[in-house]
């Protein structure tokens, strides 16, 4: 089943034997006649067995290691997704929106598979997983019987393995969009054009988190289609919900209508500048929720991202009254949980406000964290108290 072995460095070696699944294009010195999206055997320099991995002849990620032992079994692929799917019937039961494989969190990298009540998402983000596009259909079928299964290809990572962006049916029939529950709250996903797969499902656990802090007059910036908004208007007397895209702004009204929420104002706006306009109109807030998208996609991106961090907390922390709570987020890999608490205490000490941490949080527990693999980790929540 497996081609190779393909060599690497001690470099290389070193990285997988620290648990990290990426070998690098320039840790690998032999990998001759491999074909693209194979499995292959992983050796060290000096003929060490490290495992079995998807091989990429186009990117910059040359290993995803999937198996760190001597054998690799050929129904692999049906065992993972078995072990995942059972995972999240234990953690994400009852969600009618989750994800069902994880990618590295899963030991299936590159892969990711969404589950929207009937209907599954697929990703097929390397050669790897995209060589094995049928039959992970044929799996998900046999095992979950889905009515449809749509491919989510178009995130622009797969040009990077010569791969082309498409969006398009596997298996049966998809509606443009399908309504899924939260709790108490439903939304409607738009799973061929919308955000990630449809949903920012990453997020789950969290909005119902910051329903527990939610009260009295609420502002939640980068609202996108409501997901912390909706949840807050059950619990509160007024929520106004802010985001740039006018598409997201009706999908939020038409949201807050389907769960017969007339509380809440959907606004469109540009987050930073209403940020100031309100806070000189002399408005405050009883709970402010700030959920960006990434600032920083880039290690170059990283100090611009952090100006802009700290602007909008600063600018939320002058808004809440004391007494209140700010729930923030960053989705930016590249600024890391520490940074992110120095520039809330920044933000703090430039806003003249006393902040007390009340909880930290990163994404749902069925888009898992690997030990030892800080890319997985890419979603930090802050909850903070401004002390009166």
């Amino acid at each position: 089943m497996a081609e190779g072995p393909v060599v690497v460095n001690r470099k290389g070696e070193a990285r997988v034997l620290r648990g990290h699944p990426w070998v690098f294009r320039t840790d690998v010195v032999r990998a001759q006649g491999i074909a693209p999206g194979a499995v292959v055997r992983v050796e060290g320099p000096r003929g060490r067995h490290l495992g079995f991995a998807f091989y990429s002849s186009r990117s910059e990620i040359r290993l995803r290691m999937i198996d760190r032992g001597e054998s690799l079994p050929e129904s692999f692929l049906r065992e993972r997704v078995e072990a995942a799917v059972q995972w999240r019937e234990s953690i994400a039961q009852g969600a009618t929106a989750c994800r069902l494989v994880h990618g590295e969190g899963d030991r299936l990298p590159s892969l990711v598979v969404d589950r929207y009540g009937e209907y599954l998402v697929v990703q097929t983000l390397s050669q790897g997983t995209e060589d094995r596009k049928d039959e992970l259909v044929r799996i998900l079928v046999e095992r979950l019987h889905p009515a449809g299964i749509l491919e989510r290809n178009d995130p622009k990572v797969r040009a990077f393995e010569g791969l082309d962006q498409r969006v398009g049916l596997l298996h049966g029939t998809v509606p443009e969009r399908v309504e899924v529950d939260e709790g108490d709250v439903r939304f409607e996903a738009d799973l061929w054009r919308g955000q990630k797969t449809g949903l920012f499902l990453d997020q789950r656990e969290n909005h119902l988190m910051a329903r527990g802090y939610a009260r009295g007059r609420v502002l939640d910036g980068f609202s996108y289609h409501g997901g912390f908004a909706l949840h807050a208007a059950r619990v509160s007397s007024e929520v106004m919900a802010v985001d740039a895209s006018a598409e997201a702004v009706a999908q939020i009204a038409r949201n807050a209508g389907r769960n017969g929420l007339g509380n809440v104002v959907a606004r469109e706006a540009n987050v930073f500048d209403l940020l100031r306009e309100l806070y000189d109109r002399g408005e405050r807030f009883d709970t402010v929720i700030l959920d960006p998208p990434a600032f920083a996609k880039s290690k170059d991106a990283v100090e611009k991202a952090a100006r802009g961090y700290k602007e909008i907390n600063l600018r939320a922390l002058k808004l809440l009254q004391p007494g209140g709570c700010l729930v923030t987020c960053s989705c930016s890999y590249h600024i890391h949980e520490a940074d992110f608490e120095e520039i809330l205490a920044s933000a703090s000490a430039d806003a003249s406000a006393t902040a007390v941490v009340v909880e930290k949080r990163r994404q749902a527990r069925d888009h898992p964290v690997l030990l030892g693999v800080p890319e997985t980790y890419y979603l930090k929540c802050f909850v903070l108290r401004k002390l009166p």
